[in-house]
């Protein structure tokens, strides 16, 4: 007994319904996810600076307690708002006056002495120091960060990985090397949190350069290898290509 060609289309039809929405589900999974991941990390961090700074403003100064005042309302006619973000505002201008009265020599003068006060705290000199170094190695000029991105063999011959190049050995560390030539100061990242790693001393004949940005060697290396820098060009690329067709 045969089965109608209605029948036999109908389960296809089906499949094909399902795969289209499942296709378009990635397809807007894959627009909605970073923009909401970015909008809750925005949220959150800025709720915690404001979480931070409101307890060091007197409560008569709260944007609420200023808007009920102006309104002349009282409770229970209170109006009751959560204003996000002022909190945040006002910590960038104390960081940016601290920041320039830092730069002055009474600030300068002020910041030796309290240094050398944390300095004589066992515990709080280990945190303190820990902290300061983390802070300069984040928000560092131009003259500290990577160099380039290169390739180094590891951890073994014949298995390359990706790294970046800091400068060259200096100090001791060159000094008592063996004389190679020069000696590159390698930082060697773990995928997918590259904050780890391993730092290495590499005769310079031993590293490979790379054409492309730090930043996209430390996106390649974030993704463990699925965000590979110029994909999308070459990929697009070659769909124009393909639609064109050949040329006769």
């Amino acid at each position: 007994m045969t089965t109608p060609e209605h029948e036999q289309d109908h389960p296809r039809r089906r499949h094909g319904v399902l795969t289209g929405l499942r296709n378009n589900f990635i397809a807007g999974l894959v627009v909605v996810a970073p923009i909401g991941l970015t909008v809750w990390l925005i949220s959150t961090v800025v709720g915690w600076i404001d979480g931070w700074v409101w307890p060091f403003i007197p409560q008569a100064y709260h944007p609420e307690e200023l808007l009920n005042a102006w309104l002349g309302r009282e409770a229970p006619n209170r109006i009751d708002v959560n204003i996000r973000g002022i909190g945040v505002i006002l910590f960038l201008i104390f960081t940016i006056v601290v920041g320039w009265i830092a730069k002055g020599l009474i600030g300068r003068s002020f910041l030796r002495w309290g240094e050398s006060l944390v300095g004589r705290m066992p515990i709080v000199r280990t945190i303190y120091n820990g902290a300061k170094q983390i802070a300069e190695t984040v928000f560092a000029q131009s003259e500290t960060s990577f160099d380039k991105a290169c390739l180094v063999e590891y951890p073994r011959k014949g298995i390359w990985a990706v790294a970046f190049i800091s400068t060259k050995a200096k100090g001791e560390v060159a000094e008592k090397l063996p004389p190679v030539g020069d000696i590159m100061t390698v930082f060697l990242p773990t995928t997918p949190n590259p904050t780890s790693g391993f730092l290495l001393f590499l005769p310079r004949e031993d590293v490979i350069l790379l054409d492309m940005t730090v930043e996209d060697a430390a996106k390649l290396v974030i993704s463990a290898g699925l965000v590979y820098p110029g994909s999308k060009e070459a990929a697009k690329a070659k769909a124009e290509a393909a639609a064109r067709g050949p040329r006769g």
